[in-house]
């Protein structure tokens, strides 16, 4: 485990960098602004683009980080949770769950407020499936759990297919950057940053608990940790995380699989570092990626998605060089 001292200075450096990347946000986009008027606007002062950072470029920010945030905590803790480094927030369906409610709501015409809550809906409803199908008649084991979010994944993918199918072509680009990941949709900033808070400070006391986990399940139960009912909580907790991102920005690839695995190499496996560490580096990465969404071909925008998949992907292929035969 590391020390206090080497903690301490990597959530500083996590923080540091956390700033770095809302000022980038802030400044970068179709229409760049000044280092001193950005710091202007945010004091309350008069300046050139103090409507666009206000209105437009921090709340998306915002949002930016605490989806990435939630992205990163919910991949952290299922990977705890199935005790398997490739797991995401979005192998047990919740992600195909939302998917069907969103592009229903979009098939249906209904406004944005009407597509957050049927994809927070069929995220909640995937999450029951699953926990209904792989609980059984008690017996909850990590492969029964993995192999029925896949299952219950691939149906969703199945429909959500067959809903683009069928879907007219006005409403197919909507429906594509919805799946794709897209922040210029986020209606709100507070919702899945007030999601993040309570996520976090649910997590947190479990830190020491979920350490004990990640050693096997007998040495938990040994040492006295209520392992079934840890279980419980993390998967729930995990999963209304995933579900709050995905309602807010769709699905982004990535974050939740990269971001510990960074993370881990940076500060070890000490979950008290760890689950911190991780929400702050996942959501530095998200607003990173969405200001180059935003800028790369200005003024159009590319789905973050795109970018979070085009970084992680060979980010991820070099971890894995890394590890020992």
């Amino acid at each position: 485990m590391p020390s206090r001292r080497r903690a301490l200075l990597i959530l500083i450096a996590l923080c540091l960098l956390a700033l770095a990347s809302f000022w980038a946000a802030l400044a970068a986009g179709s229409v760049a602004v000044a280092a001193g008027d950005v710091a202007a606007a945010l004091l309350g002062r008069d300046a050139p683009g103090a409507e666009v950072i206000l209105q437009l470029r921090l709340p998306r920010a915002l949002a930016g980080f605490a989806c990435g945030g939630l992205l990163a905590l919910a991949g952290a803790l299922m990977q705890v949770l199935l005790r398997n480094p490739l797991a995401d927030p979005y192998v047990l369906g919740i992600s195909g769950g939302a998917g069907v409610g969103a592009l229903a709501a979009i098939l249906l015409g209904l406004p944005v407020l009407g597509i957050d809550g049927l994809a927070f809906a069929g995220a909640l409803g995937a999450m029951l499936l699953v926990f209904g199908l792989a609980h059984g008649d008690g017996s909850w084991t990590q492969t029964r759990l993995l192999l029925t979010g896949v299952i219950v994944a691939a149906g969703c993918g199945a429909l959500v297919a067959l809903m683009l199918s069928l879907a007219p072509e006005s409403k197919l680009r909507g429906m594509l950057f919805w799946l794709m990941g897209d922040l210029g949709q986020v209606l709100e900033w507070w919702p899945p940053l007030l999601a993040l808070v309570v996520a976090l400070g649910l997590a947190m006391p479990f830190a020491r608990e979920l350490n004990l986990l990640s050693r096997g399940l007998q040495q938990a139960q040994a040492l006295g940790v209520a392992v079934g009912r840890l279980r419980y909580a993390v998967f729930l907790l995990a999963s209304l995380a995933t579900a709050s991102s995905v309602t807010a920005a769709g699905s982004i690839g990535f974050v939740g699989l990269v971001v510990p695995h960074l993370v881990r190499l940076a500060a070890g496996n000490d979950q008290r570092l760890l689950l911190p560490a991780s929400v702050l580096a996942g959501g530095a990465l998200l607003v990173l990626a969405d200001t180059l969404a935003r800028t790369v071909i200005a003024p159009q925008q590319l789905p973050v998605g795109v970018l979070t998949a085009l970084i992680g992907v060979p980010v991820f292929l070099f971890l894995l060089s890394r590890q020992p035969r």
